[in-house]
């Protein structure tokens, strides 16, 4: 049997549309403890970006953004 790290090493390897797929398996796999509408959410989201529907912000842009409604909401 091969090691986490060997498999990991293996899809690396992998071009990006086989990746995405591998992931897609995987994240199926997960369904029973994963609720429903949260995978319905994630494939929605995808396709909109997908097809640049939605504008992408870096992470820490988003959680500033977040950081400041917070405080105002706190404020008022």
């Amino acid at each position: 049997m091969r090691s986490l790290d060997d498999l990991v090493r293996e899809a690396l390897s992998l071009p990006i549309a086989s990746r995405a797929q591998l992931v897609d398996r995987l994240v199926e796999s997960l369904e029973p403890e994963i609720d429903p509408s949260h995978i319905a959410e994630i494939r929605k989201r995808v396709e909109q970006v997908d097809r640049g529907e939605v504008e992408l912000i870096p992470g820490e842009e988003a959680l500033d953004r977040v950081q400041q409604i917070l405080e105002c909401r706190l404020e008022a």
